[in-house]
């Protein structure tokens, strides 16, 4: 008999612990992560009772595949839409929480006695939370709807891509034992980089390759596609020296704006429960209990340092970015642990011999216990905020009211101000996509061609004429985007002769603009041919072009300006109307499914109370496909039907929970009702002889139904209604009720 393979043994004892101890969890009514950690400690290397993982590299290759889908679900639940209106806010709280923690860990770990590089790479530790734990307690404790989720989602999606950084930094330190702030503007430079290509790209390429291929997709292949576009982003994300995790969240943030979003959703949330489940058992699997009892003081000192002053310096980071208290403190709260980032780092110290080999285990065990602590903190913020508000003096009440309010109407935007704003970012965005292209063209598109004339034994000279003809063309509706576009002569005037001193600001934007743009021409120029010869052929190809082709460069940039701005709006354009730009600070349009548990399922719109009860208004209906707008008062709402609602966060928050709701019970036990199975044979002189069965009326005589008439040796399965019953013929029929046969004949 073939041997078994390891990795078969160590699926079915991980499956089967955590399978078991998370319906103990849910019976107990406690958050299913704690039961996955505690499935990991028992099947783990140091719980010598129970049978342990035999190969553990495999584990780690699962839980490296749950944090991938974890962190795509969470894009395609936090569109780049929510990240805009958010962004600030995220942007302050994370670089509040980080500077703080950053000081007290460092302090805490010199109290400890810890060298300086240990204090360095502990307070970096303690500076980036998890955001697998805080997602997976959303889902555990349903709080991913709740107005402060998508404050925490912001911040976490900062943090990550503030902890590339550090990994960066701390690489740095750990080589040359010096700060190097070349490095560390060059790597902000490169992660705003290859975001904003893969954003660009992402949004005009994939919505328009799936937009193809629709009428060929089944949930089946979707998933397939889904699935393979993320692991693509991955690989590209680990290719430019970033995160799994950043790659496959920028890949679901993209398809999050598809109106696949929903569906793709839908069809991995298995994939990710199942990998997700497994990188929670891994992580249980790393408590040592010896660690605890050898180093239990600086471990109790430093989870209390997390729990207390991580949820304290975000919430007032929170407080900060102008949100109110209670907001604060419910967001706040759930910076309470540190995960898997924190590992890395403690990897990276350890790979480069500069941190002590037991702040590893330390950290790790810290990570366990802020991991238990924090469903309870996230319960615990809203008694809290309950408990303190009543309690603070009416001036710190009012200043922070004030400070709320002057933060959301300090942002006047002068004419200006929405001019610099407007240049700077076409700047941006352009110039990165001209770098893309150059790049593109450098390591792609030249050493082909080389290749190519090489094999024809045409003239090296000709394939870099070709080449730089190609790239310039390529590039000519960016370049003349770059140069002309938003430009209007007009407002331009206006804001010289209007506003004094603008020309400090206007006149230099724009030579930047045009400077850019040559510059780029300049950079793919000597990337192919001698610069002199080179400016010849493009002065030549410029005249050209603008004699020739500048309507239809116009043109082509427009065409594709118009389809990436469909693409982005392709899933808002599903809804009936477009929210207006001066409501969508205030407002949302959203698609909500309603599920055959909700206790609106059957009920008629005028009755079910959504305007007055949950002060939300329906925008249309959605139907086995066909979409009706402002349904009238009297339409029933029906088990699955997606409803268009519109209203604020808080209000979209409580009529969801009430639309889309969950089965206490995934599987119901019919068995106190079953249905009694019974046997009759028709006697010579019975009742049923020569009657139709229509006319035998068995449903309303005897509360029965008839399910076969078995003739001789043949079985008639359901039985037409005109039938009729002969002698010897054998009926099987079902009731609820207890029948006594005796009495059926003689009835």
């Amino acid at each position: 008999m073939e041997s078994l393979s390891s990795i078969f043994l160590d699926l079915a004892i991980i499956l089967i612990t955590a399978g078991v101890i998370t319906v103990i969890f849910k019976w107990l009514k406690q958050p299913l992560v704690l039961g996955y950690i505690l499935a990991g400690f028992f099947i783990g290397p140091y719980f010598p009772w129970f049978p342990a993982i035999k190969d553990p590299t495999n584990v780690h290759v699962w839980s490296d595949i749950g944090i991938v889908f974890l962190m795509f679900a969470l894009g395609l639940e936090f569109s780049i839409r929510k990240l805009k209106k958010v962004g600030a806010t995220g942007a302050i709280t994370a670089l509040t929480e980080l500077a703080l923690m950053f000081l007290i860990g460092s302090t805490v770990g010199r109290l400890l006695g810890f060298a300086s590089m240990d204090c360095i790479f502990l307070g970096c530790m303690l500076s980036i939370s998890s955001t697998s734990i805080i997602i997976k307690s959303f889902d555990d404790l349903k709080l991913k709807q709740q107005k402060f989720a998508s404050t925490v989602t912001a911040v976490l999606v900062v943090e990550d891509l503030i902890a590339v950084l550090l990994l960066v930094v701390l690489s740095t330190l750990s080589v040359s034992r010096s700060f190097n702030g070349g490095e560390l503007f060059f790597s902000i430079l490169k992660l705003a980089f290859f975001l904003i290509v893969w954003f660009v790209f992402g949004i005009y390429l994939i919505p328009t390759f799936l937009r193809w291929m629709r009428k060929y997709m089944t949930e089946e292949t979707l998933c397939i596609v889904a699935v393979g576009l993320c692991f693509g982003m991955v690989v590209l994300a680990s290719l430019a020296g970033f995160s799994t995790a950043l790659g496959a969240f920028v890949m679901g943030a993209i398809l999050a704006e598809t109106i696949e979003a929903d569906v793709i959703h839908r069809v991995i949330t298995p994939l990710k429960n199942l990998f997700a489940a497994v990188f929670f058992v891994s992580v249980g699997m790393l408590v040592n209990p010896e660690v605890l009892a050898k180093y239990w003081l600086p471990v109790i000192v430093i989870a209390a340092t997390v729990v207390v002053f991580k949820s304290l310096s975000a919430t007032l980071g929170v407080l900060l970015s102008g949100k109110p208290l209670m907001t604060a403190m419910q967001s706040g709260f759930c910076f309470c642990q540190i995960g898997e980032f924190s590992f890395i780092i403690a990897g990276l110290g350890l790979s480069f011999g500069v941190i002590n080999e037991n702040l590893y285990p330390i950290i790790v065990s810290v990570s366990i216990i802020t991991t238990f602590v924090t469903p309870y903190m996230i319960k615990g913020a809203l008694p809290a905020y309950n408990r303190l508000e009543p309690r603070l003096p009416e001036r710190a009440k009012t200043a922070l009211i004030r400070y709320s309010q002057s933060a959301k109407s300090s942002d006047h935007d002068v004419s200006i101000r929405l001019f610099l704003r407007k240049q700077l970012t076409a700047i941006l965005l352009y110039g990165v996509i001209l770098a893309a292209l150059n790049l593109l063209s450098g390591y792609l598109l030249m050493p082909t061609l080389d290749r190519l004339f090489d094999s024809w034994n045409v003239p090296r000279i000709w394939s870099r004429v070709t080449g730089l003809v190609i790239s310039l063309v390529v590039m000519s509706p960016f370049l003349w985007a770059m140069a002309v576009k938003n430009v209007n002569r007009e407002r331009v005037k206006q804001l010289l002769t209007t506003y004094r001193h603008s020309q400090a600001v206007v006149i230099p934007v724009l030579i930047l603009r045009y400077f850019v743009a040559v510059l780029f021409v300049g950079l793919i120029i000597g990337r192919y041919v001698h610069m002199a010869l080179g400016f010849i052929l493009v002065l030549a190809l410029i005249t050209v072009v603008v004699v020739l082709f500048s309507r239809k460069a116009t043109g082509f940039y427009q065409h594709i300006e118009e389809r990436f701005i469909s693409n982005f709006n392709q899933r808002q354009a599903q809804h009936s109307f477009r929210m207006p730009e001066p409501l969508e600070a205030g407002f949302l349009i959203e698609r909500i499914p309603l599920t055959a548990y909700s206790t609106l399922a059957g009920v008629k719109l005028k009755h079910s109370g959504l305007r007055n009860e949950y002060g939300v208004n329906v925008v249309s209906i959605e139907r086995a496909g066909r979409v009706y707008d402002l349904p009238n008062k009297d339409t029933i709402l029906l088990p699955g039907d997606r409803i268009s609602v519109i209203g604020n966060e808080e209000q979209l928050s409580r009529f969801r929970a009430a639309a889309d709701v969950e089965p206490d019970m995934l599987i119901h036990d019919h068995s106190d009702h079953e249905m009694n199975t019974y046997r009759y044979q028709v006697m010579a002189n019975g009742p049923l002889v020569g009657l139709k069965l229509r006319d035998a009326d068995f449903q309303h005589r005897y509360n029965a139904m008839v399910i076969a008439i078995e003739r001789g040796d043949d079985y008639m399965l359901n039985p037409n209604a005109d039938t009729i019953f002969a002698e010897g013929d054998v009926v099987w029929f079902v009731s609820p009720d207890k029948i006594t046969l005796r009495r059926f004949v003689e009835s």
